[in-house]
């Protein structure tokens, strides 16, 4: 596991764009943190790093947003209303743990639950994502996280 201490959401951005340039298609980003932490400022860089020019935002509302204007698809989920596994079937999440470019999934602790080391584990998921990356963000100050996550070289 890989630790980035983000001082501002500049950094947290830059970090999201860093993956971006380099994510591959079929990687499946499961980002957990609190109300705040930043997941949706990692989101605004990584389309960028993708070239997507459409304005970022969470889709708490519309559960999914779609960008394709970058080099691969990005699929940003919000599973925040979500509470039962039946929501979450309803909602049509599966179909986004194989993306054809990238998915992002926030509040994936709904979709996931903890496996060995504190890593997300599918949990009654036939068809796991072929590349997951879990991401935890945490707040420790006002401006400053701690991202913990999987380092694949992205």
């Amino acid at each position: 596991m890989a630790t980035f201490i983000s001082n501002s959401p500049a950094e947290t951005e830059s970090l999201g764009e860093a993956w971006g340039r380099t994510v591959t298609r079929g990687t499946v980003f499961a980002l957990i943190g609190d109300l705040g932490a930043g997941k949706t400022q990692l989101v605004r860089g990584l389309a960028r790093g993708l070239g997507a020019a459409a304005r970022v935002h969470s889709p708490t509302f519309a559960i999914v947003n779609l960008y394709d204007d970058g080099r691969l698809p990005l699929a940003h989920l919000d599973l925040y209303r979500l509470e039962t596994p039946q929501q979450l079937l309803a909602a049509g999440v599966e179909e986004f743990l194989q993306p054809e470019g990238v998915a992002v999934i926030e509040w994936a602790e709904k979709l996931f639950h903890a496996g060995p080391n504190g890593s997300p584990a599918i949990v009654q998921q036939a068809h796991p994502p072929r590349n997951l990356r879990p991401v935890r963000i945490e707040i420790l100050d006002e401006n400053i996280r701690r991202l913990t996550y999987e380092d694949s070289g992205a």
